[in-house]
């Protein structure tokens, strides 16, 4: 059991934990960085601190400092939301072995789901399907390397063991360029995530991304509350999420999910998690596992009724889940756009000071952003602003109120994304569904969205 929470996050994900803490009756911390003394979660905690300047390497990941943090304000537990040192197994180590509770998956867990080749190995021991590539890291020796790219076949895809992000991975289409790939994707993966480990995987050229959110609690239950199909996306980025998946059969999506849930069990999970997979001619590959609370959760939350954040509270409280899966139906349809402060065709950040902000409301609306009207937006963090979901009884009523909502919306003093969404909202195969990860790349490249004012 523990009674405070301290919250090493920012943004909506942080207003997001404060809230479901209250709502249990918990005591919240909010650590800030300089940049973000005026933020909303930071004035509505119990206590505050500031833990170092706006440079995320000297605030919110300086895991000493947030342990220190924890100390000075008495809190027991924390919760790291997403990003950041959310997947860190260092840090989720360090809060254990300080005896607090991490709000998340043991060390172990995050460590070996963490790891992609280890991650595989796990999944395919569970039966979970998974992308046809090498079985383990790749060797040093190129004649090796070069055999088991002959026997997974081209075109394949490089990936760093540890990477995340869009981060850590090269396409291959012909031998001759193998080893170049190889190399460059090892030095990437070494610099940016201290792992040089890669393997290699078949690239599926036109597959869907859909994903399975599943809850576990430490006392042998793991449910899975339907999916989310996360296609919309640029530079491996997503841009839209929504659930259902349009056009994939109920008894498919049943069969993965559990399966999922029972990996959750066979591997000790506890928490909120979420496996991803590629989609591709009625099969699902295993990719990774997030091992966090996703960034579109409420997505799920509006199709389920079940609070996804306070779930994770209750079960590293040592409580059981308090739903079963005969419990969960999804009801009508959700979609979440990510609003992101920045030029809606250039894609480049727009920092600065927020001139009015308005929400939009309406049936089915919800919106989670911790924007204010006068709120400088810093340049040192994701450009993420705000989260903008619609729910309907049908996909088409989802999509028309989010159509109305994002006329609604006004971010006014920076550069946003919403242009953008709404271009989305009537482009016609996203009316249709069903459309694979490379669409939007390939609508920006042929202008195809851009408004007239733009051109």
């Amino acid at each position: 059991m523990f009674h405070t929470v301290l919250i090493a996050n920012r943004g909506e994900i942080a207003l997001r934990i404060l809230r479901a803490c209250k709502a249990l009756g918990l005591k919240t911390v909010a650590v800030h960085s300089e940049a973000d003394a005026d933020l909303r979660h930071v004035q509505l905690a119990d206590k505050a601190l500031c833990i170092g300047p706006a440079p995320s390497a000297r605030s919110y990941l300086n895991k000493n400092e947030l342990l220190i943090a924890a100390r000075l304000t008495d809190a027991d537990a924390i919760h790291p939301g997403y990003g950041f040192l959310s997947e860190n197994a260092g840090f989720a180590e360090s809060v254990e072995n300080a005896g607090l509770t991490f709000i998340g998956p043991t060390s172990a867990s995050i460590r070996l789901m963490g790891d992609k080749v280890s991650a595989k190995r796990a999944m395919k021991d569970a039966g979970v399907p998974c992308v046809p590539g090498s079985d383990g890291p790749l060797p040093e020796d190129a004649d090796t390397v070069a055999s088991i790219a002959d026997a997974v076949g081209y075109p394949l895809i490089v990936k760093a063991a540890g990477g995340g992000g869009g981060r850590g991975m090269r396409v291959v289409h012909k031998p001759a360029d193998l080893a170049a790939a190889v190399s460059t994707t090892r030095e990437e993966a070494a610099s940016a995530f201290g792992n040089p480990t890669v393997y290699i995987e078949r690239f599926l050229e036109h597959p869907r991304h859909v994903e399975i959110q599943v809850l576990a609690d430490t006392h042998g239950n793991a449910v899975w509350l339907g999916e989310r199909d996360c296609s919309m996306q640029r530079r491996h980025q997503k841009v839209i999420e929504e659930s259902p998946a349009p056009g994939i059969e109920r008894a498919a999506i049943g069969r993965i999910g559990t399966l999922c849930a029972e990996a959750c069990v066979r591997t000790g999970y506890r928490g909120a998690g979420t496996f991803e997979f590629l989609y591709e001619n009625g099969e699902f590959y295993f990719i990774e596992m997030n091992t966090r609370v996703q960034v579109e959760h409420p997505v799920t939350e509006l199709v389920t009724g079940v609070d996804i954040v306070a779930e994770q509270l209750r079960v590293a409280m040592g409580h059981p889940l308090s739903i079963r899966q005969d419990d969960i139906e999804l009801r009508g349809h959700a979609i979440e756009c990510r609003i992101t402060a920045e030029h809606p065709w250039k894609f480049t950040p727009s920092p600065g000071k927020v001139e009015s902000w308005i929400a939009p409301g309406g049936p089915g609306i919800r919106v989670e952003s911790h924007l204010y009207s006068g709120y400088t937006i810093p340049p040192n963090y994701d450009s993420l602003i705000a989260k903008l979901l619609a729910h309907g009884k049908t996909r088409d009523e989802a999509i028309a109120r989010m159509r109305v909502a994002l006329d609604e919306t006004v971010i006014a003093g920076v550069d946003t994304s919403i242009p953008l969404h709404r271009q989305l909202m009537v482009e016609p195969q996203f009316a249709n569904g069903g459309f694979d990860i490379h669409h939007l790349e390939r609508l920006i490249e042929s202008g195809a969205l851009y408004s007239k004012v733009e051109q």
